[in-house]
């Protein structure tokens, strides 16, 4: 079946950025040049005139901005998708992370200046790529015929000790609708882990604390884990739980990844760890994003006896990752995202009544 190609506008005032992104696009059959704008203004008479599939925005553009133009552009309800392209720098990560709060579904990182062209390409091509094709799929999965959510999840709750969340495209919104929805009292650690680089994950985690009734933060290396508090693992790095000296806790221990790992924080990592250290007190959830990391640390926690909980397909930006979960028949409850921390709440009141 003859599949048309995504059509993508590329807006940036930096020539030279627009000749990288050409390039790169150009090397995917899939993806079409629509064309390209130097500013904000102009984008948006060329996505009325064009009607692009996706707008790969720059952020800092004379005449309109990339926050005024995705602002504007969300105002009119045009169905294109956007990409923010963003500096690696505070300012930049700081704009990126409102710009997913306005309806971005993702961002790449430009190349620095002392990048060659060849480089710059190549970092273009691995990190964009996956992501336009994450958000344009030739074809939609289906949950496959392992054993039902409805029929796992009749099965009695083990006492929930620890939540550990993985979650990549679309996670900085989806945090965003969960985390507020948890109640000041909720009893147990929630340990995250969002694919993002490190300046980003700091700042994500001041967001996030800023609307939780919980204490959000980023996690440091050798700090113990606290009932009632939200970690962010750090951008660029593992994150494993372990148990601490002498039975007193548990602590977080940061791994540098190896070059060939794109997933970085791992989602697998951390909750094999979980699964190690808490055993069968692992709630597992894995949220939107593309790709399938999750699915081997989820297999660790079901053999754990943990419980694991996913994102829906309606309510994700992409259900990449947690259909991989699905489909592999490792999800007690497959659910919207909405009602993922209702459900987790429930199973903290569960165990608190088993453990009573």
């Amino acid at each position: 079946m003859y599949l048309p190609p995504v059509r993508v506008l590329v807006v940036d005032d930096s020539l030279v950025m627009r000749s990288l992104l050409r390039m790169v696009l150009a090397s995917d059959s899939g993806i079409e040049l629509a064309g390209m704008a130097a500013d904000g203004a102009s984008a948006l008479d060329a996505v009325e005139r064009l009607k692009p599939d996706l707008v790969l925005l720059d952020i800092e553009m004379p005449r309109m901005n990339g926050i005024e133009m995705l602002t504007e552009l969300r105002a009119r309800r045009h169905p294109a998708k956007v990409i923010m392209c963003s500096t690696l720098t505070r300012r930049g990560a700081g704009i990126t992370l409102e710009a997913l709060a306005r309806g971005a579904a993702d961002y790449v990182t430009k190349p620095t200046a002392q990048h060659g062209a060849v480089d710059a390409v190549a970092t273009l091509t691995r990190e964009l790529l996956p992501k336009i094709r994450g958000l344009f799929p030739a074809a939609h999965a289906t949950v496959g015929h392992g054993p039902t959510s409805e029929a796992m999840a009749c099965r009695p709750h083990k006492p929930v000790s620890i939540v550990v969340i993985g979650v990549s495209t679309g996670g900085p919104t989806a945090l965003e609708t969960l985390l507020p929805q948890l109640p000041g009292d909720f009893p147990v650690p929630v340990v995250i882990a969002q694919h993002m680089p490190r300046l980003f994950t700091s700042l994500l985690a001041e967001r996030l604390d800023r609307i939780s009734a919980l204490k959000v933060s980023e996690v440091v290396a050798g700090e113990y884990l606290t009932c009632g508090r939200v970690y962010l693992a750090q951008g660029d790095r593992h994150l494993q739980l372990a148990h601490a000296a002498f039975g007193r806790g548990h602590i977080f221990r940061l791994l540098e990844p190896a070059p060939d790992d794109f997933c970085r924080p791992s989602v697998d990592v951390l909750f094999r760890s979980a699964a190690d250290a808490f055993g069968d007190g692992v709630a597992g959830v894995v949220l939107t994003g593309m790709g399938s990391d999750g699915m081997e640390g989820c297999k660790a926690v079901r053999q754990a006896g943990g419980q694991v909980l996913v994102q829906d397909r309606a309510s994700s930006a992409v259900w990449g990752m947690p259909a991989a979960v699905a489909e592999a028949g490792l999800a007690h409850r497959v659910l919207p995202l909405p009602a993922i921390a209702a459900e987790l709440v429930r199973l903290c009141a569960v165990s608190r009544r088993a453990s009573a």
